[in-house]
């Protein structure tokens, strides 16, 4: 049965919880998560925009070498709720093919720009075999620089196993976001938390 709605949570046995980074590939931010989650020996997922991938292709290859999982976040970042359905389809399909040169496989997972969906954005996504993916800690806001303590009370109050979280890694300073980053990870590995990539906490789920 095809899954229509934004998945945000998923049941699961074990601690793990699957970050994810939006509006990517970045040349500054992009690689110092990268350290981060290289240092802990987890994974993360990165829903890059089509443009980006043209503009730091290998960016976009060092995050697949290092076993993240890539995801389409669409070509230019519209509102596709505002778009025809022709278009929306265009802008999924334009940055399938440029992550497609980079991974060399089919993306699985989709988020879209601004959670700007409807139900039929969300049936076209599944017709493509995507996943359509949202997260808990909205309200941590990392896109609005709101301050690394803001960015940390509000993701930790929605962390439990099988979370999706979500913050950013391009359009703009992201260093609060990092910083943020740097501080939970570690937090949550010493609680025991594994960190794995979208596609892995759905593989692992008993909604699923």
């Amino acid at each position: 049965m095809v899954n229509i709605s934004l998945i945000e949570q998923v049941s699961i046995r074990e601690k793990a919880v699957a970050f994810t980074f939006d509006d990517g590939p970045h040349p500054v931010y992009t690689l110092q998560l990268l350290e981060i989650f290289r240092n802990v020996g987890g994974r993360a997922t990165f829903f890059m925009i089509g443009k980006e991938v043209e503009e730091y292709p290998g960016i976009a290859a060092e995050v697949q070498r290092e076993g993240h999982e890539i995801a389409n976040h669409t070509y230019t970042h519209p509102d596709l709720t505002k778009l025809t359905l022709e278009q929306a389809g265009e802008e999924l399909q334009r940055a399938e093919i440029l992550i497609r040169e980079v991974t060399g496989e089919p993306t699985k997972c989709f988020r879209p720009p601004y959670f700007g969906v409807n139900d039929d954005i969300l049936y076209l996504a599944a017709e493509r075999g995507y996943r359509s993916i949202g997260a808990v800690n909205g309200g941590a806001k990392d896109w609005d620089n709101p301050g690394v303590d803001h960015i940390l009370e509000h993701t930790r109050s929605t962390v439990k196993p099988g979370s999706v979280l979500l913050f950013h890694d391009g359009y703009g300073d992201r260093s609060q976001t990092v910083e943020a980053i740097r501080v939970l990870v570690e937090e949550l590995a010493a609680a025991g938390y594994r960190f794995v990539t979208v596609s892995e906490l759905l593989a692992n789920s008993s909604d699923v």
